[in-house]
């Protein structure tokens, strides 16, 4: 793995030092290095976890998950199941005020639920259930399910992107395809517009009105959301470097994402903690289109799961700290309930680049140019993606390399035209291990086709199962199912799973941080 100066990383660090006055001067401004630039603001619009962090800073939630995964009224007050578990009604908060001063509604809330609904996994499955969604009253939300839905509450409290972000009706409004522009929330945090410098800087101002849920504990998305800083000030520092230089000098507060070779260089920094935060893990992907060749073809996706190494995708981003990555690692997040070994003896067998080269050739592989897209901006990604390259070629296939940032990959792979149109054929990703706990969140174990996430899967066996998971009696069922689905991704290949890993946040001066995804209440100055 490569190695980066150190001395780069001082000198860098001068960047930091002109970061603005009130980065500095004010106790009460939390100084936050984002895990990657947060190109997106649209919580229902992409799948990125950043983008994600960001919707739970501005939005509310109507539930939210503790830390068992068990959901809880949050905006809500609580609701009623009614005629057999084919009505629900849900009753919002009194008080409830969106970040212009206008009161939560309960048609805010209708509108959000349908235009996340079109977006997200999960949302779908509850509105393909969903004969009518109303607001019969300002406070009141009332489901009519074609059948029982007891799911209802975990979907609207799921905290995986697409985060089920609440919004003023005017904004939701805004066609599902489309970004909204309007950063208004209800949630604890308001989002400071004139303040953004793209690919920089964004800043979040503590809503003065915001009402924390009383009483219990505030433990994952759900309870009282206290907060104890006037402003945060996420700073994007791509270069690893840079950003650990800016940590250990103490012009930043907390690093979302330390990389692992530079863990020892933080470590030795004064008054800085290092913890695993998100105890499920990150999981690579590496995703095919299915749309194009030569991924249309499942014989040649089959064939080059014969190459696929998970360990040296995880020893290039941990080395070789064994102890910080998990292989073989299926379709659902390891150690979870939805996991099993089924399936996986490909992954374990020894890598023979000559005999998949020949499989290659077998399965109708003609030399095709492949595009494969690396965030260079991205350093986890960007080493899965250099480990993907060299394979391929070793593998004898005709790579692309297209080196971009993450904002532009995020783009460009919505494009579902050909190469020479400006199309791609694979991309490498992450996605935290709790996004792929059960397929109600996993989009990756779709076969939706272009309805589904990007690469564009179909596959009727993996809809027909995706489906069944819902309606099984009790958790021996639903993994009865997973089993199935995950025999059915060894065999028809929607993507390519790399491995899970352990990442680790640093932080200085900072106490009650909570495991789990990254969140800003409850922290408090140390």
């Amino acid at each position: 793995m490569l190695r980066r100066s150190l001395l780069k990383g001082a000198a860098a660090s001068g960047a930091v030092l002109s970061a603005p006055a009130f980065a500095q001067g004010q106790a009460r401004t939390l100084r936050f290095i984002p895990q990657i630039d947060l190109a997106f603001l649209d919580p229902h619009w992409t799948t990125a976890n950043v983008t994600r962090n960001h919707g739970y800073m501005v939005f509310d939630t109507l539930y939210g998950l503790d830390a068992n995964d068990v959901p809880h009224p949050q905006m809500a007050e609580g609701h009623t199941v009614e005629e057999g578990g084919r009505r629900w009604s849900i009753r919002l908060r009194e008080g409830l005020l969106f970040h212009d001063g206008t009161p939560v509604l309960a048609r805010d809330c209708v509108a959000s639920i349908r235009r996340w609904g079109a977006r997200d996994a999960f949302g779908g499955a509850l509105m393909r259930t969903t004969d009518e969604l109303s607001a019969p009253d300002d406070r009141t939300i009332v489901f009519r399910l074609k059948k029982p839905f007891p799911l209802l509450p975990d979907a609207l409290a799921k905290t995986t992107a697409m985060m089920p972000a609440m919004m003023p009706e005017r904004v939701a409004r805004t066609d599902p395809g489309t970004q909204i522009t309007e950063i208004i929330g209800s949630g604890p945090f308001r989002y400071v517009t004139d303040e953004r410098l793209q690919g920089s800087r964004n800043v979040y101002a503590r809503f003065e009105r915001y009402r924390p849920r009383e009483g219990g504990p505030a433990v994952g998305s759900a309870g009282p959301k206290v907060v104890n800083y006037d402003r945060v000030v996420w700073t994007t520092i791509p270069d690893a470097s840079t950003a650990a230089g800016a940590l250990v000098a103490g012009e930043q507060d907390w690093w979302e994402q330390v990389a692992h070779d530079l863990k020892p260089m933080v470590a030795r920094g004064r008054g800085i903690q290092l913890r695993v935060q998100e105890e499920a893990g990150t999981i690579g992907m590496l995703r095919p289109n299915c749309t194009q060749a030569p991924f249309d073809n499942p014989a040649i996706r089959r064939a080059v799961m014969g190459a696929i190494d998970q360990a040296s995708y995880m020893q290039a981003i941990v080395g070789d700290d064994a102890a910080s990555y998990q292989v073989p690692t299926g379709f659902f997040c390891p150690g979870t309930p939805m996991a099993s070994e089924v399936g996986l003896d490909p992954l374990r067998k020894p890598r023979d680049d000559a005999a998949v080269k020949r499989d290659l050739i077998a399965a109708g592989y003609k030399g095709e140019k492949v595009v494969l897209l690396v965030p260079t901006d991205y350093v986890t990604i960007k080493a899965l993606g250099d480990v993907a390259a060299d394979m391929l070629r070793r593998i004898g296939v005709n790579v692309d390399y297209v080196a971009t940032d993450w904002g532009t990959m995020l783009q460009r792979r919505n494009n579902r035209g050909p190469v020479e149109s400006g199309g791609w054929s694979l991309f490498a990703t992450s996605w935290t291990g709790t996004d792929w706990l059960n397929p109600a969140t996993h989009v990756g174990i779709r076969g939706n086709g272009a309805a589904g996430y990007a690469g564009w899967y179909e596959s009727a066996r993996l809809e027909n199962l995706y489906n069944a998971w819902f309606d099984a009696p009790d958790l021996a069922g639903r993994q009865a199912i997973c089993r199935d689905i995950q025999m059915a991704c060894m065999e028809e290949v929607p993507y390519y799973p790399l491995g899970q890993f352990k990442q680790q946040t640093a932080l200085r001066g900072i106490k009650g941080l909570q495991s789990g995804f990254t969140k800003f209440w409850g922290i408090a100055p140390a």
